[in-house]
């Protein structure tokens, strides 16, 4: 603070309260205490509005619940937490690639913490998501790496689902139908010519994306560069980073077994209210619930999108309808309610003061990738 004086100590009844906030506008103590008791209070109303939007759909399924395996309940939690492990190593791996070294402690609480954000609050992901660009930033990521990482996780969770899906129906499909094997054979094989691909030639893959949205342009009667701006984003936010073949293929991997841990934990839950799911049906629910649920994001996690998809899919799998609800509700508790909370205890224990450390002038990063104005 300066020693000038001040030409007014009448306060301007059109600025701001000078008691909470600072210099340039910024908070002082004070208001940032007062602003963590809204935030606070806040908080406690959203997770109780959410509680009682959710609870009608899941109150008959919780008290038509029967003697549980408790063996494969423990087993559903260590999958649960197993997924989120996997997630921090993604970040990890990527963040490697980078020169950007992070321990897994760190990492994997930035995911618990995260996690719980996109879940539970208003507008989740967008904070969950400023919340780890910051965090990166703060580990020593620039801006470039930081938004890099953030995007080609989206990108390999992606293609990890989509690999889950078509593994799922090559298997249920088999049996019955050597073409379906076939094609889902050649669909993974294709899938993973193009990631290796674009990993190695962004400026290759960026023209051979622009002619098939010429072609796709031409199909839906829209002009010939629609999409074109957009397209080119991607493929720059791809090729920030120069990403090898070793930390690519570590990165895959975990992005994978992230899929695999939480399909796990569906498959258990399943099993702990004595059904017996075929492996291959249970990665073909999973893999379409989890689809689903991120076309059309209603509830937090997906809640009442996903859950619709999932019960007559495990029905067709070879469970009954009351033990397909029943599946879904445990698997709900744990990868939702349970993981949420972890997440909540760790952001406090280790993030209640974030907003003290942090950079004010350290802009969010902008993933709007498909926008194409």
């Amino acid at each position: 603070m300066t020693n000038e004086p001040v030409e007014s100590e009448e306060p301007d009844d059109n600025g701001p309260d000078q008691s909470t906030n600072g210099e340039n506008g910024r908070l002082t103590p004070k208001g940032r205490r007062y602003l963590k008791w809204i935030v606070g209070v806040l908080l406690v109303v959203v997770l109780t509005v959410e509680i009682v939007l959710v609870w009608p759909e899941l109150s008959d399924s919780v008290r038509g619940l029967g003697n549980l395996h408790w063996g494969w309940v423990a087993a559903a939690v260590f999958a649960s937490m197993a997924e989120m492990s996997t997630f921090a190593r993604v970040q990890r791996a990527l963040l490697s690639a980078a020169g950007v070294k992070v321990s897994q402690r760190q990492s994997l609480s930035v995911a618990l913490a995260a996690n719980s954000m996109s879940v539970t609050l208003p507008g989740g992901p967008v904070v969950g998501t400023t919340f780890t660009y910051r965090q990166m930033r703060h580990w020593g990521a620039t801006p470039v790496v930081a938004t890099w990482q953030l995007v080609m996780a989206g990108l390999l969770q992606a293609a990890g689902l989509a690999l889950l899906g078509l593994v799922g129906a090559l298997l249920v499909g088999a049996s019955n139908n050597p073409f379906s094997l076939i094609f889902s054979i050649g669909g993974l094989l294709l899938l993973v010519v193009l990631m290796q691909y674009a990993a190695g030639n962004p400026g290759s893959f960026e023209s051979i994306g622009l002619i098939a949205l010429r072609s796709l342009n031409r199909l839906r009667k829209k002009p010939e560069q629609a999409g074109a701006r957009a397209w080119r984003k991607i493929v720059a936010q791809l090729s920030a980073v120069q990403l090898d073949r070793p930390h690519a293929a570590r990165a895959f991997g975990w992005s994978l077994s992230n899929w695999v841990c939480d399909g796990a934990c569906l498959a258990f839950a399943a099993y702990a209210v004595g059904g017996a799911p075929s492996l291959a049906g249970i990665a073909v629910a999973y893999a379409a619930g989890t689809a689903t649920s991120r076309a059309i994001p209603l509830l937090p996690a997906g809640l009442g999108v996903m859950d619709a998809v999932l019960v007559p899919a495990l029905t067709a799998s070879g469970m009954t309808g009351a033990q397909a609800l029943s599946a879904v509700v445990v698997y709900r508790l744990i990868s939702f309610v349970l993981v949420a909370a972890v997440g909540w205890v760790v952001f406090a224990f280790r993030y209640r003061n974030v907003g003290e450390e942090e950079d004010e002038d350290d802009a969010p990063p902008d993933l709007r990738i498909w926008d194409d104005d």
